[in-house]
């Protein structure tokens, strides 16, 4: 009798694990950032990188029902990025995805169609799979052109408009031209930066938490 007992328990505790499994995962959310140093965090240490301050942030704010995938790679340009985010859409099933891609491709010169054409493809495949697209606006220094520079910064507002897309106006703001807020080469924001980073995303990203 006692026997038959524990099976019965062991029994409704199965069960019940497993109709409880599918609302846990129902609950769960994902926030997918496809971008290149930037995000990536060059040459910072991983607990002060923007993207984990994003998820602490969600943690301590009533969010935690969110989880921060940074699918982030150092150098990544545009063209890497929409190879590589047909696979990450279908790994992480992503409700909301930023885009934060474009510099690389700016400080190597490459043709702004091609970058513009590269970015609204990973807009479209995002806005097919169901998810919201944040793209992050960038800025390349003036030294490129006047021409070149205000076509390459043209892009992101171009693309926000022509997709109905959160725009982050320029991911930089505030850090670029701060001191102790970039690292020795210039290029990579340091870790005195990454709180600002996130207060630039963060406005943004906020309503599409909701």
């Amino acid at each position: 009798m006692h026997t038959a007992r524990l099976w019965v328990r062991s029994i409704l505790f199965i069960t019940l694990t497993w109709m409880m499994a599918p609302v846990a995962l129902a609950n769960q959310n994902t926030l997918l950032i496809v971008g290149d140093s930037l995000s990536a965090a060059y040459g910072v240490p991983s607990d002060r990188a923007w993207a984990h301050l994003l998820q602490e942030r969600l943690n301590n704010n009533g969010l935690s029902q969110w989880n921060v995938v940074n699918a982030s790679i150092s150098g990544e340009t545009t063209d890497g990025g929409a190879r590589r985010l047909p696979g990450l859409l279908a790994d992480n099933s992503p409700d909301i995805v930023v885009i934060e891609l474009g510099g690389n491709d700016g400080l190597r010169g490459f043709p702004p169609n091609v970058i513009e054409s590269n970015l609204a493809q990973m807009i479209t495949q995002v806005q097919d799979a169901g998810a919201r697209a944040i793209l992050v606006g960038m800025q390349i220094p003036p030294n490129y052109g006047q021409r070149y520079t205000q076509m390459f910064a043209d892009i992101f507002p171009k693309l926000s408009d022509r997709y109905n897309t959160a725009l982050v106006p320029f991911f930089l703001q505030g850090v670029y031209d701060q001191e102790g807020m970039m690292q020795d080469d210039g290029i990579h924001p340091s870790a005195e930066a990454q709180p600002k980073l996130l207060e630039n995303v963060w406005p943004v990203l906020k309503p599409a938490l909701n």
